[in-house]
């Protein structure tokens, strides 16, 4: 499938959410240490981390489901309560559904919750369950659908009123590559229609795709926040690509890898420069059919930057 249009937004001085200085102790374990970072109004942003960083206990704390030791939450401006949380949706990492409700129920009554009349609650249900190819189950019980199926009810919860702003913990967890190419396209439905979307994740290429600005975290603290692509390029030139009909001698030696399509990719490092590489390629009488320098992955940056982190 097709990358999803995910739009770009343009600066702007108010935020959709913005948490300032968060911290949270459980006994004697610091969660989330003095963490801040802003998400712009229409943007799909990416809240990343390893396992246990503290990125589920900070998205609880920019909801109110939990108080912060210290810090303060802005959510359209204003802080977290239930008439400023009917305008967001949440997908939470765990499975919050009961096991005995009924498909058609659950949709229902939280729709209703948040606003939708039972007409609409119910209109919403049928319309999200026939998208998403589970409308045979609209009254099912929770406890007869697989952990894919029970991901995709929970999205459909957090989606049905529409929401402007979506807050989502591992949305794609459980998910076979169909269903998360679906989900996607909702939410790129849902972010040209003037939605604001935060995930967490720690798939580096979902975001990747989706977003322009991230913020990392790791053991409770903010590691990186702003412009993906600019995060990038300060890191520089990490390898590069050489697409030509041989390898210099001077060069066999050192490829990092071999890829398909005559191409060769060679680590910049030990001072050695991409102008070097490309001037032996010359030297040798080998004509180059691309020559590509390539800046570092999200996960490359994210591998660093949590192993310095951690002192590894």
């Amino acid at each position: 499938m097709s990358r999803r249009p995910w739009q770009k937004v343009s600066t702007v001085s108010t935020h959709t959410l913005e948490v300032d200085g968060l911290t949270k102790t459980f006994g004697s374990r610091t969660v989330v240490d003095d963490v801040s970072f802003a998400v712009r109004p229409g943007e799909i942003f990416g809240f990343l981390g390893p396992n246990g960083s503290g990125k589920t206990t900070t998205i609880r704390m920019a909801l109110g489901i939990i108080r912060p030791d210290r810090g303060a939450v802005s959510v359209f401006g204003s802080r977290p309560g239930l008439s400023v949380l009917q305008s967001v949706g949440y997908l939470p990492e765990e499975a919050g559904l009961p096991p005995k409700a009924r498909v058609l129920d659950i949709i229902r009554y939280l729709g209703r919750l948040k606003g939708l009349t039972y007409a609409q609650a119910e209109s919403r249900a049928h319309e999200l369950l026939e998208r998403v190819g589970l409308h045979e189950y609209l009254s099912a019980k929770v406890e007869a659908l697989s952990q894919g199926m029970r991901q995709m009810i929970q999205f459909i919860v957090a989606v049905a009123h529409r929401p402007q702003l979506l807050i989502l913990d591992e949305p794609f967890a459980g998910l076979d590559p169909l269903n998360v190419q679906l989900m996607k396209h909702i939410l790129s439905e849902h972010q040209q229609a003037g939605a604001t979307i935060m995930f967490s994740t720690h798939i580096m290429a979902d975001v990747e795709e989706m977003c322009e600005r991230i913020a990392l975290i790791s053991d409770g603290k903010l590691l990186l926040f702003g412009d993906l692509a600019q995060i990038r390029r300060e890191r520089g030139v990490k390898s590069v690509q050489v697409q030509a009909a041989g390898i210099p001698g001077d060069l066999r030696d050192d490829p990092l890898r071999i890829l398909p399509g005559d191409t060769v990719e060679y680590e910049i490092r030990h001072g050695r420069t991409p102008e070097q590489i490309f001037e032996s390629y010359a030297a040798s009488g080998i004509r180059v059919d691309r020559f590509e320098r390539m800046l570092p992955s999200l996960t490359d940056i994210f591998i660093e930057e949590v192993s310095r982190a951690r002192g590894v």
